[in-house]
Formats: C-alpha cells, sequence, structure tokens
C-alpha cells in the first residue's frame, strides 16, 4: 500500500536529484555557475522535470494569499518586522525577494539556489532539508506605520493608505505592551511542522537583513491532525472549542461578505486583500482552574464538552439568546463570551488563531501561556472593533485574560507567477 510519506518528495530528495541535473543546467548555462567556482544547484529546476501532485504542497500563487482561508495548519509562526531601509525601493525589492523565496519554500525547495562553495555560506539555512513542505503557507500584510510614522510619509506610501487600516482603539481591558506589538509589516507562517515553519521566518529574516528586522514574534501551535480521533473545532487552554461561529470558507459568497476586499469600496490596491488583526491574549489559567465547571460554562455560554450552546446539544446548531430557564433569566448569560462576541449576529469574522506557552513568567512565576489570536476581516472598523469593544467592556472571561499584544496588517492580494506579492502597492 502506498503511504502518504511514498507521495511526498522531501528536500533531501530534491537536493539529491538536483545535483544531478544541476551538472547540465551550469553547462548550458554557458559557465555562469563557475563565477563562485562551484555549480548551481537548483532544486527549482529538477523538481520541473520530476513534480507531481504532492498532498502536503499548497500552491501559493493565485488571486488570494494562501493562510487565509486554508484549512487551518497545526502550528503557527508569526513575526513582525520593522524596516530600517530609507527608500520605497528597499521595500518593493524586500517583497521581490521574500516573494521568489516564498514560492520556493512552500513547494518544498530551499530559500535559493545554493552553491556548494566551501568559502561562502549557504544560501538557505538547512535545517528543513529532509523535512516535507507539511503544508506551510506564508501570508504578508502591512501595517499603518509602513504608511506612515510619526507624522511622516516614510516610503511616499501615505496617499495610499486605507481608511479601514486603522490604528486600533484603546479597548477598555487592554494592558498592551510594547514588545508584543505593532510592526511594518507582519508574517504568518503556518504549517503542519514547527521546525518547517520557523525555517521559513528565519530564512525571510536573512534574506531581510540590512532592510527590515524582526521586531517581535510568537510561535503558536494547536492539537495535530494526528492527535485527534476525529476532525474538529480545536480546543484553546482553557478546555472549550475555539472557532466554531466561523463562516464557511467554501462559501464564496461569504468570503467576499466577510474577509475579501471589494473593488471601490478602499484602495484598489487591496482588492481581494484583507485585513489581518492579531492579539496576544494571556491566560491566567491558574485562576481558571479552580473555577468551577458551571462558572467556566456560563463564562464561555457554552458546553465545555460538546460545544454547544448552554441548554443545546449540538455544537453547531443555532444561537438562541432569547431561551429562559425555570427563573425567568437568560439561559445564555447576556454578559457570556458567546453573546457578546454574537451581538445581532449582523457582523462576523474569520477566526484563525493558535495557543501559546512561552514557559514561566520570571516576575509572577505563573505561567506564561494564552491565545494568540488572529482573525481576517474585510473592514475592522465595521467588524473586529465594535466586537472587540462589547467584549472589552463586559465580557466574563475578561477576569481570565488580559490583552497584552496587538497589531492589524493589511494582508495584500495574491500574486500571479511572474510578479510579487504587494506589486499592487509599488
Amino acid at each position: 500500500m502506498e503511504t502518504k510519506n511514498d507521495q511526498t518528495l522531501s528536500r533531501r530528495q530534491l537536493l539529491k536529484m538536483a545535483g544531478v541535473g544541476g551538472a547540465g543546467l551550469l553547462l548550458g548555462a554557458g559557465g555562469v555557475g563557475t563565477l563562485f567556482g562551484t555549480g548551481v544547484v537548483s532544486a527549482k529546476g529538477s523538481k520541473a522535470a520530476t513534480a507531481q501532485p504532492n498532498a502536503d504542497i499548497l500552491p501559493f500563487y493565485g488571486t488570494y494569499q494562501q493562510g487565509i482561508i486554508t484549512p487551518q495548519q497545526d502550528f503557527i509562526y508569526f513575526a513582525a518586522f520593522d524596516i530600517i531601509g530609507k527608500k520605497q525601493s528597499d521595500v518593493r525589492g524586500l517583497f521581490e525577494k521574500w516573494t521568489a523565496a516564498a514560492a520556493r519554500m512552500t513547494q518544498g525547495e530551499t530559500a535559493g539556489d545554493e552553491t556548494n562553495n566551501q568559502h561562502l555560506p549557504p544560501t538557505d539555512t538547512g535545517e528543513a532539508i529532509g523535512l516535507t513542505p507539511s503544508k506551510l503557507t506564508l501570508t504578508f500584510g502591512v501595517g499603518p506605520t509602513l504608511f506612515t510614522k510619526d507624522g511622516s510619509d516614510r516610503f511616499g506610501l501615505a496617499s495610499k493608505r486605507p481608511s479601514q487600516l486603522a490604528d486600533l482603539p484603546a479597548f477598555s481591558a487592554d494592558e498592551l505592551q510594547e514588545e508584543w506589538s505593532g510592526g511594518d509589516i507582519g508574517v504568518q507562517v503556518c504549517a503542519n511542522d514547527p521546525q518547517v515553519a520557523f525555517h521559513a521566518i528565519r530564512n525571510l529574516a536573512r534574506i531581510a537583513r540590512g532592510t527590515a528586522v524582526i521586531r517581535w514574534s510568537q510561535a503558536g501551535f494547536q492539537r495535530t491532525e494526528k492527535a485527534a480521533a476525529q476532525p474538529g473545532t480545536a480546543r484553546n487552554l482553557m478546555g472549550f472549542k475555539d472557532g466554531t461561529g466561523n463562516p464557511d470558507v467554501t462559501d464564496a459568497n461569504a468570503m467576499n461578505d466577510v474577509v475579501w476586499v471589494q473593488p471601490s469600496e478602499s484602495k484598489a490596491w487591496m482588492t481581494n486583500g484583507t485585513y489581518m488583526i492579531v492579539r496576544r491574549i494571556r491566560m491566567r489559567i491558574e485562576e481558571w482552574d479552580r473555577s468551577t465547571l458551571k462558572d467556566q460554562e456560563a463564562t464561555f455560554g457554552r458546553s465545555r464538552n460538546s460545544g454547544a450552546p448552554i441548554g443545546g446539544t449540538d455544537e453547531f446548531e443555532k444561537l438562541d439568546l432569547e431561551k429562559k430557564d425555570a427563573s425567568g433569566k437568560p439561559l445564555i448569560p447576556v454578559d457570556s463570551h458567546v453573546a457578546l462576541a454574537h451581538g445581532d449576529g449582523k457582523v462576523r469574522i474569520l477566526r484563525r488563531s493558535y495557543s501559546y506557552t512561552n514557559g514561566i513568567d520570571s516576575k509572577t512565576g505563573q505561567l506564561d501561556t494564552g491565545l494568540f489570536f488572529v482573525c481576517f476581516n474585510r473592514d475592522p472598523l465595521k467588524q473586529f472593533v465594535p466586537m472587540q469593544t462589547r467584549l472589552s467592556k463586559s465580557d466574563r472571561l475578561n477576569e481570565y485574560i488580559v490583552h497584552v499584544g496587538s497589531a492589524v496588517f493589511a494582508c495584500l492580494p495574491g500574486a500571479a507567477p511572474g510578479g510579487f506579492i504587494g506589486q499592487q502597492l509599488f
């Protein structure tokens, strides 16, 4: 029986084949590869002759970027970058290089052509050699400070800033920290292997040297496909299912309504893009673990085991906030998380969050762990902001969580082969 691994073309295999095919490429190139006294090993060129369908590879190019409506992978590595270059051409050049490297890495190739020159550093950092692509996706967004910072039009892009890319307001329950907030560029990397995800971010940072630096980063996880007895909504570290209310990502009309920026409603370059909100939410799980199951379910408004609304039996049954208990009180508390997030049901977002743990907080001795909240929406000012405003004021969950990091990014439209992410902006 053919297994999944049998179908997978690993980086090691690619490099091995490239070592054979690369010799012919070198001769055909008229000796270009002899510039440094070695042959150019082209993984890309070799793969073209042997390419075959692979379930571990997701397409990079397309109308929309990857990693937004893509079925959620097991791991995330997110990084916010600050630009240290001085010119718009620096930023444009960075996106050109990042696009080329990202396209290669998602297909299971190295970040760039290797040379084998013993006197130069390798082009790729190498830790993903022998690993499968693991459904790697990279999603790029630009933050408000790329357009204007301290009143300065840094790169001549101020007039292109969409009104929807506004700085998020200060929500009442926020305790934001500079070290977990902001950024000129945000990159979400997701994969079914943590080392593959880290490898991608590391190589982007390496390529960016001299033009951009990492401002902050956060790794995250959810239960893996192998660990789950059956497919279903992942649970957060409080034990409750997270993302039950998401719209159907296979429904194009719903995605156009909730996620994708439409023509004429924003700057033209944002058409087929979206807005990404990231929030680092610390959980006070020591306090949570001492609360009763009844209190926990009243806090979320859902059954912990089934995920169904309180009083219901099915996770996905329609939320009925008018139901009353025997005493005439709402069955689902009006200040429960699900009731406030739902509101009147007219505003929705697409959540794509992960759990995180960063060990122990040295100041408190408690676990530094929580939710790395990620969501995509077409207009944060009409979707995320009003929803979070309600939650920050009266959500029962606020007793057990605190938002310590925050950023907003305009996720660029997808790119066509030969083009690059961000081409519409520059």
